[in-house]
């Protein structure tokens, strides 16, 4: 596989966090193609990004110079085809296998051979969608955390067959656009996730229980911990439905009752509650 710099990146997905990495990419110099299934959708990300940095050009944050410079960096397409010349392509379509497995066939029948394919799933196994390809070796994952142009943290995910180079390319990007990369074997959760859903389903287990109240446990953790909020303002902010999935397959891999999903959480996502983006979860919003 080539060593070559990644100087384009073509990011599939149209949601929140495709236009937040579509974002961070553009910031770094580097050309992003946002490719999303219809242009009304692929608009709408980019009408995202551009509006987050008008605000930051309002408060003075930006200069407007730098506004108009990250947004001629992105283009948008609809054309599998589009993204054949990337050097590197990261998905973040929905966390679903067989649709990731399914794009994955069709970037590999498009994109050169020495691109490296990414995924940006924060559970699913990279290997599943590594074997789907001709050549496994250059698949990984390059795991963002939401919103991806604020957070800094990004997860290298090695997936048994994955290339010392395809590591290697993708660790230098992810220090090019200015995120603090750390290496990770590929196992449910990875870091973070495997450590902090725990974490956020015993805090639901505690108000099952009625230990405290969903607000006293929140002002506990900011508080008592450092942290800058609390399990259950934090799992409005991820999505109630992400947070399910995440951990159903994390007790599918692990079979710990601490990763087993909370009534109460499935509950909320039954009834259509799934946190802010419905303006209900656990709060009000």
């Amino acid at each position: 596989m080539s060593g070559a710099p990644i100087k384009s990146v073509g990011i599939l997905g149209s949601g929140i966090m495709a236009g937040g990495i579509a974002e961070v990419v553009a910031r770094a110099g580097v050309r992003a193609i946002l490719r999303a299934r219809s242009e009304a959708s692929a608009t709408a990300s980019v009408n995202g990004v551009a509006a987050g940095l008008a605000r930051q050009v309002e408060k003075g944050k930006l200069d407007a110079s730098e506004r108009d410079r990250i947004l001629a960096n992105i283009s948008t397409t609809t054309d599998l085809a589009a993204l054949s010349g990337c050097d590197l392509l990261i998905e973040s379509v929905v966390e679903d296998l067989e649709t990731k497995q399914r794009l994955f066939r069709d970037l590999d029948a498009v994109t050169n051979p020495s691109a490296v394919l990414a995924t940006n799933t924060s559970t699913l196994p990279v290997v599943e969608m590594a074997k789907v390809v001709k050549n496994p070796e250059r698949v990984c994952g390059i795991h963002f955390f939401n919103p991806a142009q604020v957070l800094p943290l990004v997860e290298v995910v090695r997936p048994v067959t994955a290339g010392d180079e395809t590591i290697r390319r993708a660790a230098e990007f992810v220090s090019t656009i200015g995120k603090d990369g750390v290496h990770v074997l590929d196992r449910a959760g990875f870091i973070v996730n495997a450590l902090l859903f725990p974490y956020l389903n015993n805090a639901v287990r505690m108000f099952e229980d009625g230990t405290a109240s969903m607000a006293d446990i929140d002002t506990a953790m900011k508080g008592g911990c450092n942290f800058p909020m609390g399990p259950f303002a934090l799992l409005d902010l991820v999505g109630l439905d992400t947070s399910l999935s995440i951990l159903e397959t994390l007790h599918a891999s692990f079979g710990h009752e601490n990763f087993a999903p909370r009534p109460m959480l499935r509950e909320l996502v039954a009834k259509g509650r799934l946190g802010r983006k419905t303006k209900a979860g656990f709060y009000e919003y």
